[in-house]
């Protein structure tokens, strides 16, 4: 059975190859308004994020990321922020909630005719010390993943990974 939010997940897919093509303001700030309507544990939105759109500060982010040297013109980077968050539960939950907000973002990308990738960050300490150099945060501020997005320069059909043998009911 067919469902335009089904559909619409099923065609989301890693794109890797984009145009030059900037993304719009208006656009950034809609994906920005979809991340944060995620769920969060106890409401606690530990999250705060890094929009970069200048290309030399991409330069930087690509040099530091092995698996992440795509040519998008758009990198958001999720970051938890232990200061801000409203309670307690975000130190334990924060992955979680800051994930469910990158899932929304790759969601709405595909919505809106963007291609994104997700690039693992967290908990590669390496990685998070290298990210959060590039943009000047804080020692408390966690990178999770950096999100490369843009109008996509690959087509990539729909698909599903559905695997009826990963399925239990009831009990294992």
């Amino acid at each position: 059975m067919s469902h335009p939010i089904l559909d619409l997940i099923l065609s989301r897919r890693s794109i890797r190859k984009f145009t030059d093509e900037p993304v719009p303001h208006e656009i950034l700030v809609d994906l920005l308004k979809a991340g944060m309507a995620a769920p969060s544990a106890t409401n606690s939105r530990p999250w705060e994020f890094i929009v970069i759109t200048d290309a030399e500060q991409l330069d930087s982010l690509r040099k530091v990321l092995p698996l992440g040297k795509y040519n998008a013109p758009v990198a958001i980077i999720p970051c938890h922020n232990p200061l801000i968050a409203s309670n307690p539960a975000n130190l334990l939950f924060w992955q979680q909630d800051c994930s469910a907000a990158v899932e929304n973002i790759l969601i709405a990308a595909t919505a809106m005719g963007l291609g994104s990738v997700w690039i693992g960050v967290y908990p590669l300490h390496l990685l998070v010390r290298a990210v959060r150099r590039v943009i000047k945060a804080p020692v408390w501020i966690t990178p999770l993943c950096v999100i490369q997005t843009g109008f996509p320069a690959q087509q990539k059909p729909p698909r599903t990974q559905y695997e009826e043998q990963r399925v239990h009911w009831d009990r294992y």
